[in-house]
């Protein structure tokens, strides 16, 4: 089983931060909440804090347990943690993503997420305003 954490980066005006993973990369073409693999002994929002730093060059400040999903690649067991993050600073600057966009959580149905990520976005489609 891989751990993995996502952040639910919201910005002042209550949009989300979603990105596309970049050709090459698995997954490609298709968008998530940005975020990456726990290392040893690392928990969720320490992971998130370094990974989005790593791969976006922008500082969060992960607060509120969001939700957990399994899901299986084929025979990869991954275990997403997602966590509520509030953006704090920083330009981003995509690494392992080709695109990403501020987005209203009510628009996330027009994009085609990463399938481990699909149960945070029918989440926050359904969550009350």
């Amino acid at each position: 089983m891989i751990q993995v954490a996502a952040a639910i980066i919201e910005n002042e005006h209550g949009e989300l931060l979603i990105a596309r993973r970049r050709s090459g990369k698995s997954q490609a073409g298709l968008w998530e909440f940005p975020g990456g693999k726990l290392e040893g002994g690392e928990s969720a929002p320490a992971c998130l804090r370094r990974e989005l730093m790593e791969e976006m060059n922008i500082d969060i400040e992960p607060y509120a347990l969001f939700g957990v999903n399994d899901h299986w690649y084929g025979n990869v067991h991954i275990h997403l943690i997602a966590y509520k993050a509030s953006y704090v600073k920083g330009e981003i600057v995509l690494i392992d993503h080709d695109e990403c966009r501020w987005v209203e959580p009510e628009s996330l149905a027009d994009f085609e997420f990463a399938p481990a990520d699909v149960k945070f976005v029918r989440m926050l489609e359904s969550a009350p305003s």
